[in-house]
């Protein structure tokens, strides 16, 4: 299927890295407004160029559009995609509120088009593992289930872009922006989150309208408890791991980026030989993108968007599509919420 990619900055050149490594999609086309940047990408990866976003959604060759524009800016384009019967797959978060992406939903419902979000941790094999583990309810009684994303970005990071740590095209800080990977990895392993309270602060940036610091108190379905930290102000040399965290009567798992820290339940099964194999962290490293955006590889990407292609091909949804997409976004808009009112309980 052909592909075409609405944005021209570092988000954009990701995706089109992602594209050409994948198996089922081809890179067709860009859109961007400015036209020296739409020039460089293409000088870099092939395709078409365009600055009018008509003509570009108009090509009857363009199959799925991906958009990488900022957080706040990801509902225009994603209607004019719908409306011209474009697949849309949308860089995370989906859109800045549940409302415009309630509004994302029913447009591309009303085309008969697909809608997928980015999720991209989602789809590394530990993450497999861990779902499984889930499922077979090898961990009992969920107890504690928290995220960490304790990441530093300086301050030129912020200043970079007039878009960054603003309310409008950001949606958020640590949290919308760098955390949001980790709440939809808690959500999907840990299920619904029925309440929260939370807290949130700037500490250690300057210029920016959102917080580079939250603490969330969570409340499931299940009747777990969890914790989710979220930061940008977490100064490393190497940067921390992000890690997502389950811990249940049955047994416990700590997900440090790509690879298992903790392993252990009481019950063995037969997979638990690969993940100590394979998927262990054998030290400390680097954490992915937690001092540099930059830092990340695109294999991820690429199984994302395989996984949407299939889909479309098999005439199912793909597994992330823009309900399952919105609920990180309508969790951290709850913890928003409940700092706002001074920590003050919100039920979801």
């Amino acid at each position: 299927m052909k592909f075409g990619i609405i944005g021209a900055g570092m988000i954009a050149n990701f995706h089109a890295k992602a594209i050409h490594a994948m198996e089922g999609g081809e890179l067709h086309s860009f859109f961007g407004r400015r036209a020296d940047a739409v020039e460089a990408l293409v000088a870099e990866h092939g395709g078409k160029g365009y600055t009018d976003l008509d003509a570009f959604l108009s090509d009857p060759e363009l199959e799925i559009v991906t958009i990488a524009t900022p957080s706040g800016a990801h509902l225009e384009p994603a209607l004019a995609a719908a409306k011209a019967g474009k697949h849309v797959i949308c860089e995370k978060p989906l859109e800045v509120t549940p409302e415009r992406i309630d509004q994302m939903i029913a447009a591309c419902d009303e085309a008969g088009v697909t809608l997928s979000g980015i999720f991209n941790r989602r789809f590394n094999p530990a993450m497999a593992h861990f779902k499984e583990a889930i499922d077979a309810g090898r961990f009992g009684r969920l107890t504690l289930c928290d995220a960490y994303v304790k990441w530093w970005r300086t301050q030129a990071y912020y200043d970079s872009g007039a878009w960054r740590g603003t309310w409008a095209l950001d949606g958020g800080g640590a949290l919308m922006n760098q955390s949001i990977h980790l709440v939809d990895q808690l959500l999907y392993l840990a299920g619904d989150v029925v309440s929260v309270s939370g807290s949130t602060a700037c500490l250690a940036h300057g210029g920016i309208e959102v917080e580079d610091t939250a603490v969330a108190i969570l409340e499931f379905a299940s009747g777990a408890r969890g914790v989710i930290q979220g930061s940008t102000a977490c100064w490393s040399s190497t940067g921390h791991p992000a890690e997502v965290q389950i811990c249940g009567d049955q047994g416990s798992a700590f997900l440090a980026d790509e690879k298992f820290r903790v392993w252990d339940f009481a019950e063995p099964a037969a997979h638990d030989e690969i993940v100590r194999a394979e998927l262990m962290q054998g030290s400390v490293g680097k954490g992915l993108g937690a001092n540099d955006p930059k830092a990340i590889n695109f294999e991820s990407h690429m199984r994302n968007f395989e996984d949407v292609v299939t889909a479309i091909r098999e005439g199912r949804s793909p597994s992330v599509d823009g309900r399952e997409a919105r609920r990180a976004v309508a969790l951290i808009c709850a913890i928003y919420e409940s700092a706002r009112n001074n920590g003050a309980k919100v039920t979801l």
